[in-house]
């Protein structure tokens, strides 16, 4: 996924603004088949979506690393990066059937440059 592709279909007007030290995040697709082509099962895309780990950051909270004894050399992050995150963290919506997380600043673990490849183990 690109990242064009993380917000396609939905309005800019329909989506939340993150308040606080909250980042907005959206989640990338997951895969309907594996790399051999069998088709993979609803169930099993839907827990590799809630236990995802990498996602695109589509804004910050006006507080998100305002902390400089918390985040001395600074934001971890920045509008328009894949970050990778803690599994499980933050708060999952859905908007116009497409799926992004919450998180607090400090729940971001690296940046990456393109976060094809990367799986939760």
């Amino acid at each position: 996924m690109y990242k064009d592709e993380t917000t396609e279909g939905v309005s800019p007007l329909r989506m939340p603004t993150p308040t606080g030290y909250r980042i907005m995040i959206a989640a990338l697709k997951v895969a309907d088949k594996t790399d051999g082509g069998v088709l993979l099962p609803d169930s099993h895309k839907d827990r590799e979506s809630v236990a995802s780990v990498v996602g695109l950051v589509l804004a910050l909270g006006p507080d998100a690393y305002a902390d400089k004894k918390k985040f001395p050399n600074g934001p971890y992050c920045k509008e328009g990066d894949f970050v990778i995150f803690r599994a499980y963290s933050g708060t999952r919506i859905s908007v116009e059937d497409q799926e992004f997380r919450i998180i607090n600043d400090d729940t971001v673990e690296a940046v990456v440059d393109d976060p094809r490849g990367y799986k939760r183990v």
